[in-house]
């Protein structure tokens, strides 16, 4: 496995964006390790909220959320998934696996050693961060799932999906932040779009976006569908409380609100809320309004 590494000047002086950077090193599977970074605000021993992204974002995407909930007193974990953001970025897509995406942040739970967590988890946050869910849940006190899923390739994945796998295949440059603005409904500043772009500074840097959109289960045969089926086993029985919160403006994912409503018994009873005028990426559009939903579901569920 060869990785690859952002040069840190293409991080300098992004927009809203003053958060120190922080670093574990997780098994690249090979022998050898690779340089996770996350960002960790807040008081060290508080109750944490780990805010998981997606594809292709990285934790800039938090970047409006995370000094709110931390000033709330709360300590706030914003991960870059390994092929994202600060993190190391192996060059082949072959090095990505569902899996391995799973046990790098399973690592990152481990070493950090991360308890009474609120899971806020978004696209590929949840396809990785609802599967941790299921399988560390002592770590876990509550989730929120907004605008994610975690198929089994047991059922079509719906139109809007496959039109942007194929788009992400077939494009000639994978345009990070332009693919970004696009999925949002409020207006992307041009710096804003650039900061998106940050960790990729030419395409050999994407093997990890290009490949996420091929690794999400569509067929029952998938190597991650019996894994994403044990989990759902787990979270069909959880009672844990469970909150959705999905936009308005997202044809991608949809439909998973109702299954994570009909299925997981801790969604029951609790203030389930859409997420108006959100597109895709509704920690972009909707940033403070997402911040008063998690605020109010923790003190909601909170036991004495």
């Amino acid at each position: 496995m060869t990785p690859l590494r952002t040069p840190d000047s293409c991080f300098e002086n992004l927009p809203d964006y003053p958060f120190s950077p922080h670093y574990i090193e997780v098994d690249d599977t090979e022998g050898g390790s690779l340089r996770m970074h996350y960002v960790d605000e807040g008081p060290q021993t508080a109750p944490v909220i780990l805010l998981m992204h997606g594809e292709p974002t990285w934790s800039y995407l938090y970047r409006k959320m995370i000094s709110p909930l931390a000033d709330a007193g709360f300590r706030v974990i914003a991960p870059d998934l390994i092929g994202f953001g600060r993190s190391d970025k192996p060059s082949e897509r072959s090095d990505y696996s569902y899996q391995r995406h799973v046990d790098w942040v399973r690592d990152l739970l481990a070493q950090l050693d991360l308890q009474n967590i609120t899971l806020f988890c978004q696209d590929w946050g949840g396809l990785i961060g609802l599967r941790l869910l299921a399988e560390e849940q002592n770590r876990f006190t509550r989730a929120i799932a907004a605008n994610t899923m975690l198929p089994t390739g047991d059922h079509a994945p719906g139109d809007a999906f496959l039109q942007w796998q194929h788009l992400s295949q077939h494009i000639p440059v994978f345009t990070v932040g332009k693919i970004i603005a696009g999925a949002c409904v409020k207006p992307v500043s041009a710096e804003t779009i650039k900061a998106y772009d940050a960790p990729f500074p030419d395409e050999s840097y994407k093997a990890g976006a290009r490949q996420f959109p091929m690794l999400v289960p569509t067929s029952a045969n998938d190597p991650a569908a019996d894994a994403n089926r044990a989990a759902w086993q787990v979270l069909s029985a959880m009672e844990k409380p469970f909150l959705t919160a999905f936009s308005d403006k997202d044809p991608i994912t949809a439909a998973g609100e109702p299954i994570f409503r009909k299925l997981i018994p801790g969604t029951k009873g609790q203030a389930h809320t859409t997420i108006v005028d959100g597109g895709h990426f509704l920690q972009e559009d909707q940033s403070e309004k997402l911040v008063e939903v998690i605020l109010k579901f923790i003190a909601d569920t909170a036991t004495s």
